[in-house]
């Protein structure tokens, strides 16, 4: 199998990488960075929503990578003039990633040792969705922040409310977002009265960079809450990174 493939999806960059599927990565974009050894060579096509079609046709991909949150549709429907094979994913919750594991050893497996590192892969998840349940769990109120001036956060039903609902930490507003949009990822105005109930304020370091400086304004946003800083691609990137994100999560739940 020839395959020249076209990630335009951070996430699903580096699970291919995990895959073993580096060698025929040809184009990926701006903000597929993870691992960065193994992508260096890689050449950049603009970013998830500018994708720069022209210089993509130039690089003659069989296989396009793309997701229904992360890129625009009117990109997905450009691409199928000229690519062989739009490979389209949307995993929800940590829950999906497995099917998505599946999904890329499906499209890859006649490639050497992809199928058995899909394997490897759906066993270590499985044991970390096994170890990461809401059961038994006290119940906490959570803001995820993404973004200041204004501040942003994530609906529940966005990948990072679910993998924190694995430890029952439960993201404010309670609001869904629908499947694209900006409903999805929704700006407060910060007086909104929810948010003298949140317990735990967590601030990430994608895609805004979150550091120190910003503890103070997030305490001054919810008084009552603890405000920690944390990784946002453990939290956020689905596919190779989400075993490691599970357990990563169970230390920030389990932390005193």
């Amino acid at each position: 199998m020839t395959a020249r493939i076209a990630s335009l999806v951070p996430s699903v960059t580096e699970l291919l990488v995990a895959l073993g599927l580096a060698p025929q990565l040809v184009a990926r974009t701006g903000f597929c960075t993870h691992p960065a050894a193994a992508l260096a060579g890689v050449p950049k096509v603009g970013g998830t929503k500018d994708v720069n079609l022209a210089r993509l046709r130039r690089l003659a991909p069989t296989h396009v990578i793309v997701n229904v949150d992360e890129n625009r549709l009117d990109t997905a429907e450009a691409l199928r003039t000229f690519v062989p094979e739009v490979v389209v994913t949307h995993p929800c919750g940590p829950e999906d990633v497995d099917a998505l594991i599946v999904q890329l050893a499906q499209a890859f497996g006649a490639l050497p040792g992809v199928v058995g590192r899909a394997a490897a892969l759906r066993h270590a998840l499985r044991a970390e969705l096994d170890a990461t349940r809401p059961d038994g769990r006290s119940s906490r109120s959570a803001l995820y922040l993404i973004w200041r001036e204004p501040w942003m956060t994530v609906a529940r039903d966005t990948y990072i409310a679910r993998l924190l609902a694995r430890v029952a930490w439960h993201t404010l507003p309670a609001q869904d977002g629908g499947d694209r949009g900006a409903a999805r990822y929704p700006a407060l105005r910060g007086d909104e009265p929810w948010l003298a109930d949140v317990q735990e304020v967590l601030l990430s370091s994608e895609p805004y960079a979150f550091g120190p400086q910003h503890a103070d304004e997030a305490q001054a946003l919810c008084p009552h809450a603890r405000v920690r800083l944390v990784d946002g691609r453990l939290l956020s990137w689905y596919g190779a990174a989400t075993a490691e994100g599970l357990r990563y999560l169970r230390q920030l739940a389990e932390a005193p």
